[in-house]
């Protein structure tokens, strides 16, 4: 939405017609988006990526141009057998001796993107492995405040950059850059991505520029209300909605949709008597303090926080210092966009944590000893 850089008392006209089609914006951060709109793209570009690949592998035909509605390329369509598109050669099937289309077993296609939760985007901001000084222990020397070490904002190493703002925020009222002859960050508003200095996991901007979309719904209290915090603290999210794939009578996907995606629905709550980690399917508001956690807030009316509040983290180049550290949240409506927060996407990592030739765990080894392992 280019619309998002007018205001009522402001000049900012030009970037409206600018910023999104003269090339001297092609590497500024994208704003204007909705958290809506993010997911979306998120499912765009995870299909046009797999597409790709079975396109390089000469799997499917590239025929962008007859995808129509319907017939569009879907990962999980193409997974559940209702998207065939323009085959060239199917992979071999060991079974029969034939052909057949990709299965998810096959570990080709890619997993889907999506947004960070709170959680990761705050490790990947934190990036405390800088302030680890021997990688066999696991001491942390500092903490830290910001996505860098110190508690100011200009760096602090005696060199050629010492002294030089490290991020893109504001630094007081009417102060977006500095004065003429001597600019601090050098951006009124926000500055190309890839500017300033990453951090120890060679992440660019996770401190000002602009905010970031994360998935999570918003709410006051965090992981520390839990309800099981010694064994739910893994991965803490808010906003899970569980779904599943809609079957026809004999168990199969229904047809997809018009515009080629599979149907979706919340999880039979009736199905879910046995279980014990989840009994809803809708669980965004869960024991977030409410009384039978069945309180419906309307938005403006009685608070701004509801099941479609979304955080965003980060600060953006309007902001004061205090937002830029990792730790400080705020939320807005998840249809509802400004010219300060933007996103990035991010994919789970299968496998092996460390890399992809790792197999996870610690694997021992002793040199010219084989090790006898009791179970096989």
């Amino acid at each position: 939405d280019t619309l998002v850089w007018r205001e009522e008392l402001a000049y900012n006209e030009p970037l409206i017609r600018a910023y999104y089609r003269h090339p001297s914006y092609d590497d500024y951060p994208v704003v204007g988006v909705s958290w809506n709109q993010v997911q979306d793209f998120c499912k765009w570009r995870s299909n046009r990526v797999n597409e790709m690949i079975l396109i390089e592998r000469g799997i499917l035909n590239n025929n962008t141009a007859e995808q129509i509605d319907r017939e569009t390329f879907d990962s999980e369509a193409y997974l559940a057998g209702q998207y065939q598109g323009s085959v060239r050669k199917n992979v071999e099937d060991i079974s029969t001796g034939g052909e057949r289309p990709v299965r998810y077993e096959d570990g080709v296609l890619l997993p889907e993107y999506r947004l960070p939760t709170e959680a990761e985007w705050e490790y990947a901001a934190l990036a405390l492995q800088g302030n680890q000084p021997d990688t066999g222990d696991e001491n942390i020397t500092d903490r830290r405040f910001f996505p860098w070490n110190d508690n100011t904002a200009r760096y602090q190493k005696h060199n050629r950059n010492q002294g030089k703002i490290q991020a893109n925020f504001k630094r007081g009222r009417g102060d977006y850059m500095g004065m003429s002859g001597n600019l601090n960050d050098k951006a009124s508003g926000p500055a190309p991505v890839g500017t300033y200095l990453p951090n120890d996991y060679g992440l660019y901007n996770m401190a000002g520029n602009v905010s970031e979309w994360v998935q999570d719904v918003y709410r006051p209290l965090t992981s520390t209300t839990l309800s099981d915090p010694e064994n739910h603290d893994l991965n803490p999210f808010r906003g899970n909605e569980f779904m599943e794939v809609v079957l026809d009578e004999e168990g199969r996907p229904v047809d997809k949709d018009s515009l080629g995606y599979l149907k979706y629905r919340l999880v039979d709550e009736d199905t879910l008597g046995i279980r014990d980690n989840y009994r809803l399917g809708d669980v965004r508001n869960f024991e977030d303090g409410d009384i039978k956690e069945f309180v419906d807030y309307g938005y403006g009316d009685w608070s701004l926080i509801n099941d479609e509040s979304r955080v965003y983290k980060g600060g953006s180049w309007g902001d004061r210092l205090f937002w830029l550290s990792p730790g400080a949240r705020r939320f807005k409506d998840q249809n509802r966009s400004t010219n300060k927060i933007g996103f990035r996407c991010a994919m789970v990592r299968v496998g092996g944590e460390t890399g992809n030739e790792d197999m996870g765990g610690i694997q021992f080894q002793e040199k010219g000893r084989k090790i006898k392992r009791r179970y096989k």
